[in-house]
C-alpha cells in the first residue's frame, strides 16, 4: 500500500521520458510527495480499473477517458488534456536510418527488415497490425515479425533481435540505443491524445491535485516537447 506521502499514478507508456526525465523530478523536488507510477498501455490499464484497481492519477488516451469520465471512475472536472503521440520507426543507435517518408517507402522499409518489433497491447501495436494488412504486406511483416505483450518495442531493437521497431515516438525514445528514424508518413500516421485525470476516490486527493498542477504547467508542456509529443496545453 501507498505511504500517504505518496501519489500513485497509473500512466500510458508515451509520457515515459517527459515524466520521468523531467517532470517527476522537479515534482519530488519541489513538494514532500513521491511518485509511484505504474506504466503500461492504456489498454492494460483500463482492464486493471475494470477488475478495481485505483490510484490517485490516471494518465490515458482521451477515448478511454471519456468512459472513466462517464462511469464517475474519475472526476471529469479535473480532466485535463496533456499532449498528443504519433507513431514513428525506431533503429539501433548508429545504424543507417531507413526511408519512411512516403508510403510507398515505409512498405518497402517494413518489407525489406530482418525482423520489425511490435507490442500487441499497446496502440501503436493494434494500429499496426491494422496498417499492415491494408497495405497488403501483413504477410511479409509477420513472417518475421517479433512481437512483444506490453513495454518498450525499442528493447528489441537495442538487443539486436530486430532491426525494426514499431512504437510511439515518444515510447522509442525511452529506450538507451535507439533512434527515430522517422515518424510514419502523414497518410498513415494516427494520433493518440492524453489526458490526465484524478481518481474519484483518490487515497491522496492532495498529492494528486499537486502532481495534476504540475502536468498543465509551461514546463510540462516544454517536457512534453523534449519527450517527442506535441503539447496540447491551452496556454503552451
Amino acid at each position: 500500500m501507498a505511504s500517504p506521502s505518496s501519489v500513485t499514478v497509473m500512466s500510458g507508456l508515451a509520457l515515459e521520458v517527459a515524466v520521468n526525465r523531467w517532470l517527476k523530478p522537479a515534482f519530488e523536488a519541489a513538494s514532500p510527495y513521491r511518485l509511484e507510477i505504474d506504466w503500461r498501455p492504456t489498454t492494460a490499464i483500463m482492464k486493471s480499473i475494470a477488475e478495481g484497481q485505483r490510484a490517485d492519477v490516471v494518465i490515458a488516451i482521451n477515448g478511454a477517458m471519456d468512459k472513466l469520465c462517464a462511469d464517475g471512475i474519475v472526476r471529469p472536472e479535473t480532466r485535463v488534456c496533456l499532449a498528443d503521440s504519433i507513431l514513428g520507426v525506431g533503429v539501433r543507435e548508429g545504424a543507417p536510418k531507413p526511408d519512411v517518408s512516403t508510403v510507398e517507402a515505409f512498405k518497402r522499409t517494413l518489407v525489406a527488415a530482418r525482423a520489425v518489433a511490435y507490442s500487441r497491447a499497446g496502440a501503436s501495436g493494434i494500429y499496426f497490425t491494422g496498417l499492415v494488412e491494408r497495405l497488403g504486406i501483413a504477410a511479409e511483416v509477420n513472417a518475421r515479425a517479433v512481437t512483444i505483450p506490453m513495454g518498450f518495442t525499442g528493447e528489441k531493437v537495442a538487443s539486436g533481435e530486430a532491426d525494426i521497431a514499431i512504437q510511439q515516438v515518444s515510447e522509442l525514445m525511452s529506450v538507451p540505443g535507439v533512434a527515430v528514424a522517422g515518424p510514419f508518413p502523414p497518410e498513415v500516421q494516427t494520433v493518440s491524445t492524453f489526458d490526465a485525470a484524478i481518481f474519484a476516490d483518490a487515497a491522496n486527493a492532495e498529492g494528486a491535485a499537486a502532481w495534476m498542477a504540475l502536468l498543465a504547467s509551461l514546463s510540462a508542456a516544454k517536457a512534453y516537447g523534449d519527450g517527442g509529443l506535441v503539447s496540447r496545453l491551452a496556454h503552451s
